[in-house]
């Protein structure tokens, strides 16, 4: 194995890359990051890193804008996002300027997949160590959600997770997404989801809204309103072990 995953434009006999396999590692180490789509609103809800104390907080950011329309979240290396994002950026308004339109989801989603893609088959260079959500609107206003990885796939999603425990918040999800109540809600399917692996609490949880530009565009709610969410859901916890309880009780 060590003769192959020294050079990323080498296969292995079995077929493998060896570099592009440790980069989805690397996003597996990364903080959780939870995408719903719903009919009319776009939720990404992300684990926020505990930072020093003197730090400030606004300056790690997990969600960043690409355009109006379109946001994305990412798990991995945050040096290696903050280069994509600005690679996205630039592409989005290059194609406002040519096209004059707004640029589409899928379009920047298959740009950014392209550029990881291209970073796996040159010498001297690495994959990109991250994966991303991309959420955002079309020009007639349909919802999209897209997830990148760093072997360059892309594929489209009504809901989704990645980075640390993202089986057990994807399982969550496929559990629960579809139920008339959650998809009346995303955010509280969203903030649900994460709070199976995330401890309790506002400060290790960062959520952002994105509604259509006329509507109000992108929302990122403060630590209050994110407390009151998990507040909510702890309490409907609290009410469903107790009826359960009461079921298992012996009648008198």
């Amino acid at each position: 194995m060590s003769r192959y995953d020294r050079a990323i434009t080498v296969f292995s006999p079995n077929g493998h890359l060896f570099q592009v396999e440790y980069a989805l590692e690397a996003v597996k180490m990364g903080t959780t990051a939870v995408g719903v789509r719903g009919s009319d609103v776009l939720v990404l809800a992300v684990e926020r890193k505990s930072t020093a104390k003197l730090q400030e907080v606004r300056t790690v950011r997990k969600i960043v804008k690409l355009d109006d329309h379109i946001v994305a979240a990412f798990a991995g290396l945050t040096a290696d996002a903050r280069v994509l994002t600005n690679k996205a950026r630039i592409e989005s308004q290059s194609y406002r300027l040519t096209v004059e339109d707004p640029v589409t989801v899928e379009y920047i989603t298959k740009y950014i997949a392209q550029v990881q893609q291209k970073y796996t088959q040159s010498g001297g260079v690495r994959p990109f160590g991250i994966s991303m959500l991309v959420v955002g609107y079309d020009v007639d206003g349909t919802p999209r959600l897209f997830q990148t990885e760093p072997s360059g796939m892309y594929a489209e999603w009504k809901a989704t997770a990645m980075g640390r425990n993202s089986k057990t918040v994807r399982e969550y999800l496929e559990k629960n997404y579809g139920d008339d109540k959650h998809t009346a809600d995303p955010l509280v399917l969203a903030v649900k989801s994460l709070m199976e692996v995330v401890e309790s609490g506002s400060r290790n949880v960062e959520v952002a809204i994105l509604r259509r530009p006329a509507e109000g565009g992108l929302k990122f709610l403060s630590e209050e309103e994110v407390d009151e969410i998990i507040k909510r859901i702890e309490k409907e916890k609290e009410e469903e072990e107790e009826l359960k309880q009461k079921g298992k009780a012996p009648a008198k």
